[in-house]
Parts: structure tokens; sequence; C-alpha cells
């Protein structure tokens, strides 16, 4: 075995195990010790490799960088863990200082193993949950290393006390790491289906979903008007663990009065239900990041005009950091939702509040919400410094995304549509490739502005042809056929597939 290698295995190890006792104590929040490392790697990312994990990676994009930054972290630590290790190993200019046995052991034990957790403790020291990071890290590796130590005894070979030590360590850190799994799993946020409706549910909140479950075309392997599994796009891969007892939302800038609220402030106002679509301005033509839900809450236009904004631009700031501007325009008819599908605001989504803009893409429908900024000049937002303009309304589009065979040749498309606020009149269908179209079935429209729709359309056909979609909004304007991608401001075109035997 080479010389370096053991004390570099146990040194790694050390760092695996920091983070995962950070994990075990504190989960996927912003205690995390991840956390920060998460945030450089989003920062040191180079724009055009952000857009393609947007675009072409979607939910995997945002995992793989978190999975870069876990990888970092372990290594951050496991370098700060090195010379202790080396020490304990008997490797390095500091290793004569001491004589082999149990003190050179326990200095090194409480360099190489310790070290790790007291640096994970000083990366969350302002966080409550520090001490539980520091705690479930260094007391788990502290105490097992100490045990692999006087296990191996000092009397064996220097091979096997190597062999010993970096099985311990290794065994150490994989079963933190498992147990730290087993108690908060991978960290991503479980919601109860819609489709269940809470029984503590409000009348109003019962009637509309049961009204969207039964709108919902029955098309094997569609999604619902509902959605069972909501989109999330994120600026970083932790979400703000927002106390909604401490948190405020203040209304700023341009204003003549300055406003600010609290969480029973807005529970103290008129609440107000409304089925809203979401999409993603990196969505792909075809892809999945548009999704539906009937979100609870208070009109945007309640706390403006208590605070009589005097600019016509508006900069929403979230507690991640996130911010995005537009027009003040667009943000008078939205709704700042503490509700989900009759249930509290799910971290992942927001809470304690965020804000919805009807018809204009999700990157400035902006979560865990807590300042709404007036300003009577132009600035830009945070994707925009990034070269994305999504700020505008979103295009019209009809996504592909159900194909079912049947016997006897005969075929059913199925998908939904959407064009905010303009809503959807019609989708048509073309089974030739494009050649001749045919109107699509629709599901009946739910109640609201800006709410996407069904359509299914059955057909018979021999061999392979090419399917096409387009829709037409409520102003009787047809989708674009020219096909662009996502960057800068939204993906256009026509959705095709091709379609037949298997």
């Amino acid at each position: 075995m080479r010389p370096w290698l053991p004390a570099v295995a146990v040194a790694l190890a050390a760092g695996l195990a920091a983070v995962a006792g950070s994990y075990l104590a504190v989960g996927r929040r912003p205690a995390f010790v991840v956390t920060p490392f998460d945030r450089l790697v989003v920062a040191l990312s180079p724009d055009a490799l952000i857009t393609f994990a947007i675009t072409q990676l979607g939910t995997l994009g945002h995992q793989l960088a978190f999975l870069l930054a876990i990888a970092v972290a372990c290594l951050a630590f496991g370098l700060a863990a090195l010379p202790g290790v080396a020490l304990l190993l008997g490797r390095g200019p500091a290793a004569g200082l001491l004589d082999r046995g149990r003190g050179k052991a326990v200095v090194g034990v409480l360099l190489g193993q310790a070290l790790p957790s007291a640096l994970a403790f000083g990366l969350t020291r302002s966080r409550p949950s520090a001490l539980g990071t520091a705690a479930g890290a260094g007391i788990v590796l502290l105490v097992a290393a100490v045990a692999t130590v006087l296990a191996a005894g000092t009397d064996r070979p220097l091979g096997s006390l190597e062999r010993r030590r970096v099985l311990g360590s290794l065994g150490t850190a994989i079963g933190v790491s498992a147990l730290a799994v087993f108690v908060h799993g991978t960290g991503e946020e479980s919601f109860p289906s819609p489709l269940e409706i809470p029984e503590d549910a409000r009348p109003a909140v019962r009637e509309s979903l049961t009204r969207a479950k039964e709108q919902s075309l029955a098309v094997e392997g569609l999604e619902p008007l509902v959605s069972t599994d909501f989109y999330q796009v994120d600026i970083g891969n932790v979400d703000p663990a927002v106390d909604r007892d401490e948190w405020s939302l203040s209304i700023t800038g341009a204003v003549a009065e300055e406003q600010e609220y609290d969480f029973g402030d807005l529970e103290a106002m008129a609440l107000e239900d409304r089925f809203v679509t979401l999409r993603c301005v990196g969505d792909q033509l075809n892809g999945r990041q548009m999704d539906t839900a009937l979100w609870s809450g208070v009109p945007v236009a309640d706390l403006l005009e208590a605070a009589e904004p005097l600019g016509d631009r508006v900069i929403l700031h979230g507690a991640d950091d996130y911010y995005n501007e537009f027009p003040i325009d667009a943000l008078w008819p939205g709704l700042l939702a503490y509700r989900m599908n009759g249930r509290p605001l799910p971290r992942a989504h927001g809470a304690p509040l965020r804000a919805l803009v009807p018809g204009h893409w999700g990157e400035i429908n902006v979560k865990w919400l807590t300042e709404i900024e007036v300003r009577d000049e132009d600035t830009m937002g945070y994707w925009e410094h990034r070269g994305w303009h999504g700020t505008g309304p979103v295009e019209t589009v009809a996504k592909l995304w159900q194909v079912n065979r049947f016997d006897g040749g005969r075929y059913e498309v199925a998908g939904h549509a959407y064009a905010g606020t303009r809503g959807i009149e019609a989708v048509e269908v073309s089974t030739d490739g494009g050649d001749t179209w045919t109107e699509a079935d629709l599901s009946e429209p739910l109640p609201g502005d800006d709410v996407w729709r069904q359509w299914r359309h059955e057909y018979g056909a021999g061999g392979r042809h090419e399917v096409i979609v387009r829709a037409r909004d409520g102003d009787g304007n047809l989708q674009i056929p020219e096909e662009d991608g996502p960057k800068p401001d939204g993906a256009t075109g026509w959705v095709s597939e091709t379609v037949g035997p298997q």
C-alpha cells in the first residue's frame, strides 16, 4: 500500500462522516453544513452550464449540483482532517514528535476526527441548530475513532493498524451516512396527493378540488387538472426554513407609506382561493415544468392599496436571496398564497408566503416572499443578470404528454394546454404531419383566468405517423409554429411526436 493512501482514505472518511453527522442532526435545512458549499457551486457555475442544467436536465440538474456540493464539502473537511490523520497513522514530519502509542493516537483522533466536526460547528454557529450539528458529527466520530484505535492495539504491525483504522473510519462514515438517510430520507419534501382532499378543508376548497377531480379527463397516465407532483426550480438546493412567527412582509421603496405585515395580519384578511397554473421559463417545449394547484391567500391589491405605490416597477425579494423585477401592473391582480390544495403552503413551495403573478412565467412568482419593493426606474432581476428575459407573459403551448395504444390500430393522444390569462379556446391535432387538423376534446374549464386545460384525441392509423398539436388561445390566436429554445424568454413552437406500432 502506498504510504499516503491510508491517510487520504481516513481523512476523506472523516470528512464524509462530518457531513453525514450534520445531516443527521439537522436534515436538509439551512443549518446543514453543505448549504454554503451549495451556494458556492451555484455562484461559480458558468451561466452556460446553469442554462444547460435548467433546460436539459431539469430536476436532475439540481440533484447533480447538490451531489457536487456534498462532494466538495466532504473534500474540504477531509483536507482539514488530513494533518491529524497523518499523525494518527505515523505519517508526515509531525509524526516523530510523539512516541508511537496511545498518546499519538489520541492527538491524531482529536485533530483528524474531531476537527471536521468543529469546522461543521463553525460554519453553522450563527444558527440555533449548530450545536446539534456539532454533536451529531463530533460525538459519533470521536467515540468511534477512539474505539477503533484502542481495539487495534499498539503492539501489532503498522500495516495491520493502518488497515484497521482505514476500515474503521470508512465504517464509521458509512454508518453515520446510512443512519442520516434513514432518519431524514433524501431530504426531498413529500406532500399528500391533492386528490386526497384534507378532512379539515373549508367547504369552498373541498368543492373546488372535487370539481377539478371530476372534470379531469379519463385518460390513463395523464396528469389530472390539479397536479399530483408540482415542479420545483430554485436558485439553491436547500430551501429556506422560515419561522412564520418571526416572519414579516414589508412594502418599501417608492410608496406613499411603507407597510409591514406579520403572518397574523394576513390570516385576519379575507381568504381567497384560486386555481393557478405555473410554467418555468426554462421549460422545454414539451417539458414537464408546468403544473396547477389550488392556492389560497390574500389579493396583492389589498396590500398595495394601503401603501399607495408611486413607481411603475416592482422587485420581489425572497428569503433565499432571490429577487426579480417587473412592471407593477402585472402584480396588482396577483395573489399572496399561504395555502396550497387545502393545506398549509409547503416549505418547498415558499412557506410561509409566495407570490402568484397571473399569466407570467414562473420566475417572477417569488417564493419565501419577504419584501415588495416599489421602484420608479428599471433594474434587472436575478435571472436577467444571467441572460434570461422571462418576466413577460407566458407563450401559448399545447403539450403532448400521453400516447395510449389500443387494439385494432386505435390511438389516444392527450396532454395539457396553457396560454396564461388568455385561456385556451381549442387544441388542434394533426395525425398526418400537419396536412390536416382536427379539434381535440377539451376538459371543462376550471374557475379562474390563469389555468390550463386538458385535451385528448382518439383516432385510427396504420403504421408509423407524425402527430402534431397546437393550441388556440382565448383571443383566437394560434400557437406560433416556429420552434425556439427556452432561453432567453421561453420556448415556442408546435409539439410533435412520431407514433406507431411498437
